[in-house]
């Protein structure tokens, strides 16, 4: 566990330490989300439906997967979704940027690359929602847009909000930045339209990430294997994603023995960090394989990942697209 994750994680001196600092960030973030409540602060309506996806806490929930699942879906309904991301990670010289099959995760960050690598729906990356949405609806037809986080950004206005928490980190200590890791008062959860659980129950409002083939990395051309392949067997497991521990605990459940390497979210790559002097396989999470494609590997496999929404909350999705009024 990081360092910060397990200050975060409990009640303790450092997190005492920070709380007048956490007190007075709460109540920065109530007033200014009052102050574009009351126009006080300008926010931009976009002419089409928004759909934010977003967490209240700082870290990886799984809104990647699920933002995938979601474009997926309306696809199938025949709808033209789009998606806005803040693109973080990316180094490109000028934003926003539009996503396609020659830009890479180096120059528009992973998550953005992996949703277009899954969907090829219309994406649009950039640290300005609103010239990211003008952009989108210059370049491409679309009915909906999603964006991927942004549930603290007021300066956007939205239609929905779905909020996802992580069922086994919560909400940690309880307490906002710095002092644990709430970017908002869990109170905020109330406001939204929807909260899915990620590793929730069959009962809960909530979806599970399954993973069950491996796609090999580094090679010219791609092999795929069954993850159930490596049960029983020692593996190093690299994991640059908010809760690596997530990877390496489902790895785990298909009795696979972990040899774990944390690295920070988002992390940039060099083929140095992949070899670990052995002829162990390395497995890694697809969000870290899309900055790896370039390198020469031999054993190294990417494993995707499928969510699985319990029935409550497919019925509360779909509850959500049947009140939406479409353009």
């Amino acid at each position: 566990m990081k360092r910060l994750d397990y200050y975060w994680s409990s009640i303790n001196f450092v997190s005492i330490l920070l709380l007048p600092l956490a007190s007075f960030f709460c109540l920065i973030s109530l007033i200014r989300k009052y102050l574009y409540r009351l126009g006080v602060l300008k926010s931009y309506k976009a002419p089409l439906p928004v759909v934010v996806i977003g967490n209240i806490t700082v870290g990886g929930t799984g809104k990647t997967p699920l933002i995938i699942e979601l474009v997926k879906q309306l696809q199938v309904q025949g709808r033209k979704p789009g998606v806005i991301s803040r693109g973080y990670g990316g180094n490109a010289k000028s934003w926003p940027q539009v996503v396609n099959e020659v830009t890479s995760a180096e120059k528009v960050g992973d998550e953005p690359q992996l949703i277009f690598q899954h969907t090829a729906c219309p994406l649009v990356v950039g640290p300005d929602r609103q010239q990211d949405i003008e952009l989108l609806l210059k370049k491409f037809d679309c009915d909906v847009i999603l964006s991927d986080d942004g549930l603290q950004h007021y300066a956007l206005q939205r239609d929905i909000e779905i909020a996802v928490v992580d069922a086994q980190k919560r909400f940690g200590n309880g307490f906002c930045l710095p002092s644990g890791p709430l970017r908002e008062s869990v109170s905020r959860l109330q406001q939204v339209d929807m909260v899915l659980l990620n590793g929730g129950a069959e009962q809960d409002m909530a979806f599970t990430m399954q993973a069950t083939q491996c796609v090999s990395v580094g090679l010219e051309k791609s092999n795929s294997l069954s993850l159930n392949s490596f049960s029983g067997k020692t593996v190093h497991a690299v994991a640059g994603i908010g809760n690596p521990d997530r990877f390496f605990l489902m790895l785990k459940a298909h009795n696979i023995k972990v040899i774990p390497h944390s690295f920070e979210d988002h992390y940039i790559y060099k083929q140095s960090d992949l070899n670990f002097n052995d002829d162990l396989p390395v497995l890694m999470t697809e969000k870290d394989a899309i900055k790896c494609m370039q390198f020469t590997l031999l054993n190294h496999w990417s494993v995707p990942v499928d969510i699985k929404l319990t029935k409550s909350a497919q019925s509360r999705i779909d509850q959500i697209w049947q009140n939406q009024t479409w353009n």
